[in-house]
């Protein structure tokens, strides 16, 4: 795992990924820092943060789109299939590497406060609560993002991917306020989200009867409880939706309350796509 951690770890160092991205990271948040903090004197650090939580679903899906993709393009993944090391291993080590990259511009964050002390009274809790949860938040998006790089071997539709799966989870809270809570609009939503976990599962497998029977089941069952006791469909779609939303969470820890609940969310989330990848990994090893 150490040796895998390494070489990728080197690699965003030897080419321009890895500089683009931490530049591109303090860049936008100091911007905001400067607007906020400096030039309004606004004494939060954790408001510039949530300001600049959109800046990971730019750069999260190309700093992991050749995380995995690119190496099964250009077949070197066989050597890592191949090698005497588990798959787990090679996926922690990967993912760590990814987690160091994000702690660099991380800890140099954890500077701003110190800055603002010069001008005032800092909440020293509630900003470095808020700082832990814009990384465990940054932590999470990279967790999905190597997940469906590994669904494929293009690095364009990897990016494309995670851009459109970051941005809807970016937009659930938003989503679920224009959704109405009557049981119908959440009837036709889940039958909708039916199709799309048949053709997810149709991408990670090649497999179109299990996909399709997969479906077919989901939106069976959504019909007979619906219609049975339509009652537990109110509101039930923008519930999900709220409970999808990754940067939800996020807002509890920027407020300054130390939520628990929240970073085993965080991590559990996390842990949740790193055994996707996992396991999509250990597909093609055995295929």
């Amino acid at each position: 795992m150490l040796a895998v951690f390494k070489k990728e770890l080197r690699s965003y160092f030897t080419s321009m990924t890895g500089y683009v991205f931490m530049a591109f990271f303090v860049a936008v948040v100091g911007i905001y820092f400067l607007a906020y903090n400096l030039n309004y004197g606004y004494p939060y650090f954790t408001y510039s943060l949530s300001s600049a939580s959109f800046v990971y679903i730019i750069i999260v899906p190309i700093l992991t789109m050749r995380i995995i993709a690119e190496e099964r393009k250009q077949k070197t993944d066989q050597l890592l299939l191949t090698a005497p090391v588990s798959i787990v291993k090679i996926i922690l080590g990967k993912y760590l590497s990814l987690l160091a990259i994000l702690a660099i511009p991380i800890a140099m964050f954890c500077l701003y406060p110190l800055i603002l002390t010069q001008f005032g009274k800092i909440n020293f809790q509630m900003t470095y609560t808020g700082i832990l949860g814009y990384f465990l938040l940054g932590a999470t998006f990279m967790a999905v993002g190597m997940f469906i790089s590994s669904i494929t071997e293009s690095m364009v539709i990897a990016a494309v991917l995670s851009f459109g799966v970051l941005f809807l989870s970016y937009m659930c809270t938003g989503l679920a306020d224009f959704i109405s809570s009557e049981a119908s609009a959440s009837y036709i939503g889940f039958m909708l989200i039916a199709i799309l976990v048949g053709v997810i599962m149709y991408i990670m497998t090649a497999n179109y009867t299990m996909s399709a029977v997969i479906c077919l089941a989901l939106m069976v069952a959504d019909t007979v409880l619906y219609f049975v006791k339509s009652s537990l469909f109110e509101s039930a779609l923008p519930n999900m939706l709220n409970a999808l939303s990754l940067t939800k969470k996020f807002s509890d820890l920027s407020s300054g309350m130390f939520d628990l609940t929240a970073i085993v969310y965080y991590i559990s989330v996390s842990g949740l796509f790193i055994f996707f990848t996992v396991q999509s990994v250990q597909k093609r090893r055995y295929s």
